[in-house]
């Protein structure tokens, strides 16, 4: 059976990027193979701000939405979160999501493709990292940042990668496969 993978498009605002960045990364995924590439936005949930009455840890969800995220995210080997900087951040909306489940998250590989100005998200990125290892996931290195991201954006708003876009893409899932592995292990 092969190691799923989820790409999570993190930014739920109107008018977002992150959907042809990701439609881009889960693609370079499907072609790689070495997962089983999911597309997983984030908006689709719906989440609201964190209302589960009681801890994460204990997985006693009283909301469809939680049970819902739960099942997803307990549903992957693997993560690559698409990411935006918002005041040199992560999104409200990732944060609020990571933090709605705790257990389904541990021992498991996470990449981030970041994307944003002049750098192009990696502020984000390095905030977000923080907030990973709090909840056992194994940040990568590796990574792919997008930086001035408009002016990777066609008439249509369809993501184009440079070269460096996709080498960067191609480490990343080498990594992210050689850990998943390794932490399988650990989930068993």
């Amino acid at each position: 059976m092969a190691l799923k993978l989820h790409t999570i498009i993190c930014s739920t605002r109107p008018g977002r990027v992150g959907p042809p960045i990701a439609h881009w990364f889960h693609e370079l995924a499907l072609h790689d193979g070495k997962f089983e590439a999911v597309l997983v936005d984030l908006a689709e949930f719906n989440l609201p701000v964190y209302d589960e009455p009681e801890h994460p840890i204990r997985q006693n969800y009283q909301h469809a939405h939680t049970k819902k995220w739960a099942a997803s995210v307990n549903a992957a080997d693997a993560y690559v979160f698409v990411t935006p900087e918002y005041n040199f951040g992560p999104p409200p909306s990732l944060l609020n999501a990571l933090n709605y489940v705790y257990r389904e998250w541990n021992y498991k590989p996470a990449g981030i493709v970041s994307y944003g100005g002049v750098s192009g998200g990696m502020r984000s990125a390095l905030i977000e990292k923080l907030t990973l290892t709090t909840l056992k996931i194994m940040p990568m290195v590796e990574a792919v940042t997008v930086q001035n991201v408009s002016s990777h954006l066609d008439d249509n708003e369809n993501f184009l990668p440079g070269d460096h876009h996709k080498n960067s893409g191609a480490t990343l899932l080498n990594e992210l496969h050689k850990w998943a592995q390794a932490l399988k292990t650990m989930r068993q």
